[in-house]
């Protein structure tokens, strides 16, 4: 076990890999009352197309089989997981997202016991026949009531407008006929070869002795067996930079239009060019969107915004997108206004003061997220996917220069890569 102290956080992270390849992360706070863990699988709904363990030949499994996956997990043959950490003081919960798929619990009693229950339950696959086929409807029933949300709709939606080919274009959870199609089998293919502890990290944070609970993970591994793996061969379809198309109009009953525009971007592959384009996105956009922002300002002021206006970024593993929305009654308007602001930012130059400015604001924000057990977990485990050390970026970001921010400033938006999303009634 692994020792690192980070002086510009006053924080001591604990690290190891074990024998099976599973990583894990031990992150010790005396202060807290609850702990936090969260084990992650690097696989997730944009996962269709691989190489399954054993074999030689791409398979491609039905669309929304990483979630349908995530449901099973907590269903045994002969228990359900969520009464085990109920009884054990423990709230339990896991979601999928494009990429990760990850099963987390906070508590503050039993401790090692629902650390082990974690690892058991995840690591002892339970599917049949029957019960997948029972899960459809539950999940059918889901997709369904997503379906009816707006919110998604518009979200979605924007990702189909940007994206040609990627899978980040079909929704997570699958379609109704999609999931219709899953079989046992499906799930326990993807199941051996993406729940492989060489595929996955274990992260842990609270009142907890690391030492304590290290040799506690260990003697639950060596327990058990796997099989060695090389690495999995994931296929992508190749994606143009351009987008599917400028504007995509979905009809649904709503009683306030809904508009997002949307960027694509495309992430590098390189984990330090890849952490610098997502810092400087960041810090693009709370510059100019966030509450007292000038772009913001302009939209308040121009009545195209009320107070659902919002703003995301997101880079990961082959996506990357910047999306801004509202509820407008001026959806035409309110498109072609954030289009024209964005291709105005590439034409302005950036001084040492704006720029000190927002490291502030950027750091400031960062710290006062690690207040949070959850913050800390799910940041420290996105950015270890690409090598990058979380605990590190302070530095990185005290580091950037005017220079990178014009450089990247001039690029980030092009016309080819903007998409709109127009949620309406008619």
């Amino acid at each position: 076990m692994e020792k690192k102290y980070y002086d510009t956080l006053d924080e001591t992270i604990y690290t190891d890999k074990l024998t099976n390849g599973l990583r894990v992360f031990l992150l010790p706070k005396a202060e807290m009352s609850k702990t936090y863990a969260i084990f992650s699988t690097n696989y997730g709904s944009i996962d269709r197309e691989f190489v399954p363990i054993g074999k030689t030949e791409t398979e491609t499994v039905p669309d929304g089989v990483a979630h349908f996956l995530e449901h099973k997990m907590f269903e045994k043959e002969d228990k359900d997981v969520f009464e085990d950490f109920g009884k054990q003081g423990a709230s339990a919960n896991a979601f999928t997202s494009f990429t990760q798929t990850a099963y987390l619990f906070s508590a503050t009693s039993h401790i090692e016991k629902n650390i082990e229950t974690l690892l058991d339950f995840v690591q002892e696959p339970y599917f049949s026949d029957k019960s997948v086929e029972k899960e459809k409807g539950i999940i059918g029933q889901e997709i369904n009531m997503y379906n009816d949300q707006p919110d998604w709709q518009a979200f979605m939606g924007t990702l189909r407008a940007l994206y040609q080919n990627n899978p980040v274009r079909i929704d997570i959870a699958g379609t109704v006929e999609s999931i219709s199609h899953i079989t046992k089998e499906d799930l326990y293919t993807c199941y051996n070869t993406f729940y492989h502890p060489e595929n996955m990290q274990l992260f842990i944070t609270g009142n907890i002795d690391p030492e304590k609970i290290m040799s506690l993970i260990h003697r639950n591994q060596d327990q058990k067996q796997f099989e060695s793996v090389d690495n999995i061969t994931r296929n992508y379809p190749d994606e143009p930079i351009d987008v599917a198309m400028p504007e995509n109009k979905i009809i649904m009953p709503v009683s306030t239009p809904k508009c997002t525009v949307g960027i694509k971007v495309i992430p590098d592959k390189d984990p330090s060019v890849f952490l610098k384009q997502d810092i400087l996105q960041d810090l693009i956009m709370s510059y100019y969107f966030s509450k007292g922002g000038p772009l913001y300002q302009e939209l308040y002021n121009a009545d195209l915004i009320d107070s659902s206006f919002y703003y995301e970024t997101n880079l990961d593993r082959s996506i990357g997108y910047v999306l801004i929305g509202s509820n407008t009654e001026k959806p035409e308007q309110f498109a072609a206004k954030v289009k024209e602001l964005l291709h105005a930012t590439t034409k302005e130059k950036w001084n040492d003061e704006q720029l000190s400015l927002m490291k502030k604001r950027y750091i400031g924000e960062l710290l006062r997220g690690m207040n949070s057990l959850e913050y800390i977990a799910n940041k420290y485990i996105h950015y270890q996917t690409f090598g990058i050390d979380f605990f590190e970026i302070v530095p990185i970001v005290q580091a950037l220069t005017v220079d990178d921010m014009n450089d990247y400033v001039t690029k980030w938006v092009t016309e080819n890569r903007i998409a709109v999303c127009k949620i309406m009634s008619e």
